[in-house]
């Protein structure tokens, strides 16, 4: 493998796609956010995805100069696919890279896209803005592939080199270079796909298989509660069955399973499709951070406790455990509906920037040190440091160390609850 690597976009994904290559060979690493690219140099990743040490280990230039992308051969683009405000994919970030390396295309590269698309995205959209700002002709002058990304942010375990990499390329050669190029650091092995838009539907799938299993469980949950029983004992019940799938409710926000469904039911209503299943789980998830809400107003007033300026505290803001990353966390659906019945929200979270808090959600985050006794505790995220102080951390956080938990993750172990708490969880 002698091509020289380019990585467009240093976010969660691209990053440690970068520093794995890095490690192998003398890459481009490039971002268009400068104080990005300054930190990097610095040694520092914000995402903690990567450790000061690696970054010290990999021969990486960091540039947020386009025109660098000209020393390579082999560009791999991982930038974000978020939706807007309507559901729809929002494809900004990736016509706007595409048309960055178009711009600082070579003859020969081989263009391979990670970005979670629909089916067909990659040749439809991003050809040809290839094409339109390389002057070049996609299959003779360049070429394209596709190799879905599989970072779990925060994961140690499931990394880069240690999950199968599903690579694509327009060509049965392209095909064999982007295998060989990815098989040279990922240690798991890579599966050739068929064709480009077979690896684009294996990756959108993923997430929304998972995402309807959540959306079942989060139904459940829903159900459970009207019928008084504990969804976290029946899951444990039913999970002594060798086939039974081990999902539980909660929220679903993040980059990724709240947000890749929607990539796959906008192609399929372009196509004449109405994937219903897929649509009611999203909206069964999407809809769940009022429920939560609307339930602690319940307890709230058969407490005694009187709605209009109760305090309540809320126990992380990034949409999953021991990671940073905010961008769509469904926590914030909680804090707004509780906010929406007059009730003062107070939010602290270990992981989470206070100035990304800010700039995101218009949250104010503070430290626990700093936060006023509530009436009632949301544990929405169970970062490490909370799940280790346990029930000592929630009831300290309390007015006298009595009121109610709203444990999200069913996190707190029920069997050790002090008794002038009153505890509810999904």
């Amino acid at each position: 493998m002698n091509r020289k690597i380019g990585v467009v976009g240093l976010g969660y994904v691209g990053l440690p796609v970068a520093v794995a290559f890095g490690k192998e060979h003398n890459i481009i690493g490039f971002d268009i956010n400068e104080n990005r690219i300054s930190t990097l140099k610095q040694g520092t990743d914000y995402t903690n995805e990567v450790t000061g040490e690696e970054l010290k280990e990999v021969s990486i230039d960091f540039t947020s100069d386009g025109s660098k992308l000209k020393e390579v051969d082999f560009i791999i683009v991982a930038v974000p696919t978020p939706i807007n405000e309507h559901n729809q994919p929002d494809l900004t970030p990736l016509v706007k890279a595409a048309e960055t390396v178009g711009k600082n295309l070579v003859n020969g590269t081989i263009v391979v896209f990670e970005s979670t698309v629909y089916p067909g995205a990659t040749e439809e959209v991003c050809v040809p803005v290839l094409e339109r700002f390389s002057g070049m002709k996609c299959g003779v002058d360049f070429f394209v592939g596709y190799s879905p990304e599989r970072i779990n942010p925060g994961d140690k375990k499931h990394t880069f080199t240690t999950i199968t990499k599903v690579v694509s390329g327009q060509t049965p050669e392209v095909l064999e270079v982007v295998a060989d190029t990815y098989a040279s650091v990922v240690k798991a092995g890579v599966h050739k796909a068929s064709s480009i838009k077979v690896a684009e539907a294996a990756k959108v799938i993923e997430n929304t298989q998972r995402d309807v299993n959540i959306a079942l469980m989060n139904e459940l949950a829903l159900i459970f509660d009207r019928l008084d029983i504990d969804t976290a004992e029946v899951l444990e019940a039913a999970g002594t069955k060798w086939n039974f799938l081990n999902f539980s409710p909660g929220l679903v926000g993040g980059h990724c399973i709240g947000v890749d469904p929607y990539y796959l039911t906008h192609k399929a209503q372009a196509v004449g499709y109405q994937p219903d299943v897929i649509l009611a789980g999203r909206r069964i998830n999407d809809d769940l951070g009022k429920f939560i809400a609307r339930t602690l107003v319940k307890k709230l007033i058969k407490a005694g406790i009187g709605v209009q300026g109760a305090m309540v505290t809320v126990l992380g803001l990034t949409f999953k455990e021991n990671v940073p990353d905010l961008r769509n966390s469904k926590v914030i659906d909680v804090i707004r509906e509780l906010q929406e019945y007059d009730i003062k929200v107070q939010v602290t979270d270990v992981e989470a920037e206070a100035i990304e808090a800010m700039r995101e959600y218009g949250v104010s985050l503070s430290t626990i040190a700093d936060l006023k006794p509530a009436d009632a505790v949301v544990f929405a995220v169970p970062h490490r440091e909370y799940v280790e102080g346990s029930w000592n951390v929630v009831q300290s956080l309390l007015k006298d160390k009595t009121g109610i938990v709203v444990d999200v993750k069913s996190c707190l172990d029920k069997a050790l609850k002090p008794d002038n708490i009153e505890l509810w969880r999904l």
